[in-house]
């Protein structure tokens, strides 16, 4: 009797549960990791400044830059400094100072935490089966990490002119789930509406409307 009124309970338990899922691209690398990545490097290059002679004309020099979203880091780059007035030149031959620009990181890390039951394989021959995961709490979170150094010197007798030293630039987006609600907060896209946390979950199953619907 107590297996029986065990079992039901279990049942019930699973039923009440809910999930949902997102397919976020087909390709190696999704728009989340694309944006994890772009998102660290402008904050990064943000901090890229320089005491350069005033009007010199600047090569950038990036022979030893080599990271995935390095085109995009490097144009990013080439921004701050047009920004800060540099006269970025095509040829090393017609500029007075090179840039030479290096990257120590640009790349994903994944941490995942749970309070809760994980998921159990259960040895069954000749079949994956496993327990669900019941969570309490539960916290995925991907962060975006780029660390990017410069360094300038006269083109003409190689002498030392400035240097940043590594700077910094920092992404992250974060899904949590408590019981049966989920929600995500992350840093790469422009601010959003609040929306509570019940509220966003309840949308992903029809059952609470968009702002301005």
């Amino acid at each position: 009797m107590r297996v029986g009124s065990l079992v039901a309970s279990l049942i019930a338990a699973l039923a009440l549960a809910a999930c949902s899922s997102s397919r976020e691209s087909l390709p190696a690398r999704t728009a989340t990791e694309q944006l994890l990545l772009s998102s660290a490097v402008d904050r990064a290059a943000q901090e890229l400044t320089l005491d350069l002679p005033q009007d010199a004309p600047v090569f950038l020099d990036t022979t030893n830059f080599e990271a995935i979203d390095g085109k995009y880091a490097i144009g990013a780059v080439r921004e701050q400094l047009l920004r800060r007035g540099a006269r970025l030149m095509p040829d090393r031959a017609l500029a007075d100072v090179v840039i030479e620009i290096r990257s120590g990181a640009l790349s994903i890390d994944d941490e995942s935490s749970l309070l809760g039951l994980p998921a159990i394989d259960i040895p069954v021959p000749m079949s994956d089966v496993s327990t669900p995961e019941l969570a309490l709490v539960k916290r995925d979170e991907r962060r975006g990490t780029v660390k990017l150094a410069a360094i300038a010197y006269d083109a003409h007798d190689g002498r030392f002119v400035d240097a940043t030293g590594p700077v910094y630039g920092y992404s992250h987006i974060t899904d949590w789930t408590v019981l049966v609600f989920s929600w995500t907060s992350s840093d790469i896209l422009p601010e959003e509406e609040h929306v509570p946390a019940i509220t966003a979950s309840l949308r992903d199953f029809g059952l609470a409307s968009a702002p301005g619907e």
